[in-house]
C-alpha cells in the first residue's frame, strides 16, 4: 500500500533521515521505533506530506507523494505529537468544525459525530470546552479528529506521551480496534507499547532502518541469544560453574541475588538449539534440590538497547 525507496531528510549538515526503504502492507499496525532523536517525526511528517524529502520516493497506492501529495492527503488521517486542538472551543463544535474542513456531508455528520464519540470514549465531554479536558481526553479528541472522514490510513506520533498508565492502555485498546480495519502507523519510544499494539515493528536509529519485523521474528533473529535461569538448594556457585560450564553453548554463568538458602544461576546461551533437557541431565547427577528451571529468549529492551546502542 505505502512503498518508501531511499528517502532521505537532511537539515543542513545534519541527517536526520538516511536513505530508508520499506513497503508498509495494507491492514496493517506498523510500529516505529527509536530513541528520541532517531528520525521517527521527521520520517511520518514526510509520509504525511508535511515535510518535502531531500531525496527518495514515496507512493501511497501507486500515488507519487510528489505529484499528488493532495491526493494521499485525502487517504490520511494524522495525529502529531502535540494535537492541534482549539481550547477554547467546546468538543462538538470542534469535530464540527473538523467536518466541515474534511467536507464531510450534512447527511452523515452526526452519524460519525456520535460514532467518533462512542469509538473514542468522548461522550461524556462532548459539551465541555477543550481547554478543561485531560491530556488523556485531549488526546482522544485528536484521534477522533484525525479518523473523522474514514480515512485508510492513520498515521499517528507518539500518541500516548505524556499519558498515565490508565490512559495508555485506553488510547492502545483504540488504535487495536481502528487497526482491524485500517492501515495504522505509529512512533513511539516504549517498548512495550509496540509490542503491546503493532503487528510490525521497524527500529530506526540515527536515521537508518536497524532491524524490521514482528516481535518473535525479531527476538528469534537477536543472535539466538536465550538465558536459562536456575534456583536451586544445596549447591554453590563454584560447583555449579564446573558442572555446567563445559556445556557447548553456554557463553557465562552468573549468580543472581536470590533468597537465603538459594542460589539462583543464570546460564547465556549463544545457541538456537534448546539446552534445558542437557542442563536437567548435569543436574539429576547432583544432590541439588531444583527449586526453578526456565529459559527465556531476549527481551525486547534488550534488542532495542543493542540494536540502538551498537549501530
Amino acid at each position: 500500500m505505502i512503498h518508501v525507496e531511499n528517502l532521505t531528510k537532511t537539515f543542513g549538515d545534519v541527517c536526520a533521515v538516511d536513505h530508508i526503504t520499506l513497503d508498509i502492507l495494507e491492514g496493517q499496525i506498523l510500529g516505529l521505533l527509536g530513541p528520541n532523536g532517531a528520525g521517527k517525526t521527521t520520517t511520518l511528517r514526510m509520509l504525511t506530506g508535511f515535510l518535502r524529502p531531500s531525496s527518495g520516493t514515496i507512493r501511497v497506492k501507486d500515488l507519487s507523494i510528489e505529484e499528488h501529495s493532495l491526493e494521499i492527503r485525502k487517504l490520511l488521517g494524522y495525529l502529531p505529537e502535540s494535537a492541534p486542538l482549539y481550547h477554547d472551543m467546546l468538543v462538538y463544535d470542534y469535530l464540527n468544525y473538523v467536518a466541515d474542513i474534511r467536507e464531510l456531508g450534512k447527511k452523515n455528520r452526526l452519524g460519525r459525530l456520535r460514532e467518533m464519540a462512542d469509538l473514542c470514549g468522548l461522550n461524556e465531554v462532548m459539551h465541555k470546552p477543550v481547554g478543561e479536558l485531560s491530556k488523556g481526553y485531549k488526546q482522544r479528541v485528536g484521534l477522533a479528529h484525525a479518523m473523522m472522514k474514514d480515512p485508510e490510513i492513520l498515521v499517528f506520533d507518539e500518541p500516548t506521551s505524556g499519558l498515565d498508565p490508565n490512559q495508555i492502555i485506553e488510547i492502545r485498546e483504540i488504535i487495536r480496534k481502528i487497526g482491524k480495519e485500517k492501515t495504522v502507523i505509529l512512533s513511539t519510544h516504549i517498548l512495550s507499547e509496540a509490542e503491546a499494539t503493532c503487528d510490525r515493528v521497524v527500529i530506526i536509529n540515527q536515521g537508518k532502518i536497524v532491524a524490521d519485523g514482528n516481535m518473535e521474528s525479531l527476538k528469534e533473529s537477536a543472535s539466538g541469544d536465550t538465558s536459562i535461569h536456575l534456583a536451586l538448594r544445596n549447591a554453590d556457585f563454584g560447583s555449579v560453574q564446573e558442572a555446567l560450564g563445559s556445556l557447548t553453548g553456554i557463553t557465562r554463568i552468573s549468580s543472581e541475588e536470590g533468597d537465603s538458602g538459594l542460589l539462583r544461576v543464570k546460564l547465556s546461551c549463544r545457541s538456537r538449539e534448546d539446552l534445558r533437557a542437557e542442563v536437567y541431565q548435569r543436574i539429576k547427577q547432583t544432590d541439588w534440590v531444583l527449586i526453578e528451571f526456565y529459559q527465556e529468549t531476549q527481551s525486547l529492551e534488550e534488542i532495542f538497547q543493542k540494536l540502538t546502542l551498537e549501530s
